[in-house]
């Protein structure tokens, strides 16, 4: 079927829909959860536009899979910007930086998600960035070296990240707004499931909205994954309509159970009670035991586990608590 050749007369504020991002909301309002960060944005983004300047740096902090991202995405086209995306580990070397810091449009947005991974050479780059926009770069070596400075467009930087404490004091002053994300509550993950399930073209029902959202963490992007595979047992079933027993049997075959533990969480939990009494027991140890990188234990796994109680950290280990082992 023919395009319609409106699309060259779009307005600058209108976003194509494509299969990738159509669950991502493209603008504040129509993101859900999260309203004390979406409102202090709301005041910040409208007060920049009056004012003709230039946003703040802003670093958003929280667990992984609470929407960080989209939010990045959302303030640019609040604002009406570009956005360059990309991660600290992918910068390798500082010439790196200083040729994306040089491609930049007056008033682009610059994501660095896990900015905490930066090198402490890059993230030096972005201090005179930050302040002064603008970066030194060192051309030849040796006797022959010379500094060239290099003037950049106004930009704002977008940071974030799960480890909120590596990053150095330096480069964490240097945002003028820190914005920390929260866990989900059930009724807000209801929300964000019962949309999810109409853009794919399903129907769900209430009973069933609420079992996803209690066995999703408090985490969207847990609970879109957990739709999606419902979803397909839904499709192998002939069914259009997702409802309780659907979303039970399905959460059963996947091993997730009614708080929303997965088998590495049940791994965690078993290890320090059947290996460590219960603990306390070291993060290194931990780590070995299970065969499983610190990072992750203490970004993916430990989190959700102190939010519901199950695990404490102590100055001499972790240890688990009466309703965990009962949980359990």
């Amino acid at each position: 079927m023919k395009q319609d050749n409106k699309k060259n007369k779009l307005n600058p504020n209108e976003v194509k829909e494509d299969k990738v991002n159509i669950l991502r909301p493209k603008k504040i309002e129509d993101f859900i959860g999260q309203d004390l960060i979406k409102s202090n944005l709301k005041t910040f983004i409208e007060s920049s536009v009056k004012s003709k300047k230039n946003l703040d740096h802003i670093i958003l902090y929280g667990p992984p899979g609470l929407g960080k991202t989209t939010l990045a995405n959302i303030i640019s086209f609040e604002k009406n910007v570009n956005i360059h995306a990309t991660s600290g580990p992918a910068f390798s070397k500082k010439g790196d930086l200083v040729t994306l810091l040089s491609n930049l449009g007056d008033g682009d947005i610059l994501f660095i998600d896990e900015i905490h991974r930066l090198s402490p050479v890059v993230e030096e780059t972005l201090y005179p960035a930050m302040e002064d926009f603008k970066c030194d770069y060192i051309i030849g070596s040796g006797p022959s070296a010379r500094v060239m400075q290099i003037s950049i467009e106004k930009f704002t930087l977008i940071g974030a990240t799960t480890r909120l404490g590596l990053i150095s004091r330096p480069l964490r002053d240097r945002f003028g707004i820190p914005l920390q994300l929260d866990f989900y509550n059930p009724d807000a993950l209801k929300r964000i499931i019962k949309d999810n399930c109409l853009k794919f073209g399903y129907d769900i029902n209430e009973e069933a909205t609420l079992e996803i959202a209690k066995r999703s963490r408090g985490t969207p992007r847990i609970a879109i994954r957990l739709l999606k595979r419902i979803l397909d047992f839904a499709i192998v079933k002939d069914m259009k309509f997702v409802d309780l027993k659907l979303v039970s049997d399905s959460l059963s075959l996947m091993r997730i159970d009614s708080a929303g533990l997965d088998d590495m969480d049940r791994k965690y939990l078993s290890c320090i009670i059947n290996n460590y009494s219960g603990g306390p027991v070291g993060i290194d140890t931990l780590s070995a035991a299970l065969l499983e990188q610190r990072d992750i234990i203490e970004d993916v796994i430990e989190p959700y586990l102190m939010q519901k109680g199950f695990v404490q950290r102590t100055p001499r280990g972790r240890i688990i608590t009466k309703k965990g082992a009962e949980h359990l």
